[in-house]
């Protein structure tokens, strides 16, 4: 009988699956956009955009969130043409830290 494998995951960070209420202001190459989070990890998110950006791209994302400010750079790492970008974060803001930890355990409590 044939067994089936998976390889396993390269990601350290598990991704979260987000419900509607994430979205992201963000400006990549000379474009801003406002868009929604599919999914978010302490490394990354992946935002729905029919708007493809090359990877390698820099951007800047302000998250639309209840936590409050939380400011990050990243970097185009994924694209998925009709579906959206993987961003990876290259810095999240001293002072918008706290916000950021405070948006990932309410999305982890709410996924369970």
């Amino acid at each position: 009988m044939l067994q089936q494998t998976t390889s396993p995951s390269r990601r350290l960070k598990p991704r979260i699956e987000t419900p509607g209420d994430v979205w992201v202001y963000w400006r990549c190459n000379e474009r801003d956009e406002t868009a929604r989070v599919r999914d978010l990890s302490p490394a990354g998110l992946f935002v729905e955009t029919d708007k493809p950006r090359a990877v390698g791209l820099t951007a800047k994302v302000d998250f639309l969130v209840q936590e409050g400010q939380i400011r990050a750079d990243a970097v185009v790492r994924r694209v998925e043409p009709g579906r959206g970008v993987g961003l990876k974060f290259t810095a999240v803001s001293d002072g918008d830290r706290l916000h950021f930890i405070a948006l990932l355990n309410r999305l982890r409590s709410s996924s369970r």
